[in-house]
């Protein structure tokens, strides 16, 4: 089986090393970075992935180049691992590559963002191509050093996957049998892609804990950071209460959706039961949100976006970062507006949101361009 692999960050990365050593896998890495791509034609590069254990895996991708018509050749699998906001272009590069003479399985890791809407509208002409997408990564991964190494964070002990809802009942047996053989994880098929839009995750995450942080009142309001610092582990308490707040808010956005559309979405629990579930013992102590997110060490580490401060001394965070760009402005953006068609107030969601819209100062306002004009009348 032949898988490309469109982005070679973190998770493109991790995930390339660990099919390696997956039998009878063809490997091929998509990336927009040319340096990357000399780096592997160079023949000398082998990629690693560092695991909490201390062991290093190894693996040398058969193909690393920024040439979609090469990566792309008599694939059956393709995943997306870039960010929401690179994704139309993204797709919009790839849709005359895809081969033609079979089926392609083409999904996003993770496949949040509306991934099923925005790749359905990309890929209209493509009727051999089976849309699904990835609840979460099957492992995190922190510390690239791009074309070398990556290290390896706690694994999910269970992975889900959904399929747009155009797609049959044997794509989902042919799509679960194929994702077993790259994932050590047992893989479940979701019923509903909205099981994996809803998720509880960085949409929600990371914009409440950058509240948390340096929003109003916050303890670094104002202040640049005297050192880097950890998403999770240094999280404050202000910010793990808000994230309770916003999750509580997603679940009302879930049960309306359910009672307005007549579906099950039972699987999107609550985020404190779904890291539970996800990391068992690698938590010390999951009395409450805070505790958890400061003691899960399967984040541990996992640091907040920074760079040098523009005005002075220390740090400050990075407004090119993923956590505006991609959890705020895509993330978030599409639970507002589903929110707001649903009727369900959001008061804790829409104050990170339009704060961080506020604080970073040059995203787009509104749902992503995607997302179906008659959606709910029309799911």
């Amino acid at each position: 089986m032949k898988v490309t692999i469109c982005g070679a960050g973190r998770t493109g990365h991790l995930n390339a090393v660990l099919f390696k050593q997956r039998p009878s896998i063809t490997v091929s890495v998509l990336t927009g970075s040319a340096d990357i791509a000399d780096l592997w034609a160079g023949g000398e590069d082998v990629w690693e992935a560092h695991t909490p254990e201390g062991r290093i895996l190894s693996g040398r991708p058969d193909y690393v180049g920024t040439d979609p018509g090469k990566a792309l050749e008599e694939t059956d699998m393709v995943i997306v691992t870039q960010p929401a906001q690179a994704r139309p272009a993204l797709l919009h590069q790839i849709a005359p590559h895809l081969p033609r003479n079979r089926r392609v399985f083409l999904g996003a890791i993770p496949g949040f963002c509306g991934f099923d809407w925005l790749a359905a509208k990309a890929l209209t002409r493509h009727d051999n191509v089976v849309v699904w997408g990835m609840k979460d990564v099957a492992h995190t991964a922190f510390d690239l050093v791009p074309g070398r190494r990556v290290r390896m964070g706690g694994l999910k002990a269970e992975l889900f996957a959904a399929l747009h809802r155009r797609e049959n009942t044997a794509d989902g047996a042919d799509l679960a049998g194929m994702l077993s053989l790259l994932f050590a994880a047992p893989v479940t098929m979701l019923r509903n892609y909205l099981e994996i839009t809803l998720t509880p995750g960085n949409a929600l995450m990371h914009p409440a804990v950058l509240y948390g942080l340096i929003g109003p009142g916050a303890p670094w309001q104002n202040k640049p950071f005297d050192e880097p610092i950890c998403w999770w582990s240094d999280c404050p308490r202000a910010g793990a209460e808000l994230l309770e707040a916003c999750d509580a808010e997603n679940q009302a956005i879930r049960h309306a959706a359910e009672a307005r559309l007549g579906i099950d979405l039972s699987t999107v629990k609550p985020l404190r039961q779904e890291l539970i579930e996800a990391y068992g013992s690698q938590i010390e102590d999951d009395t409450t949100m805070y505790t958890l997110l400061r003691t899960n060490s399967a984040y541990a580490g996992i640091r907040a976006p920074v760079v040098p401060n523009p005005d002075g001394p220390g740090l400050v965070i990075d407004r090119e970062s993923r956590a505006f760009h991609e959890d705020i402005a895509f993330g978030q953006a599409l639970l507002v507006e589903m929110a707001e068609r649903l009727d369900v107030p959001i008061a804790a969601i829409a104050r990170t949101y339009h704060w961080a819209r506020h604080y970073h100062g040059g995203l787009a306002e509104g749902a992503p361009g995607y997302m179906p004009a008659d959606w709910p009348e029309a799911a």
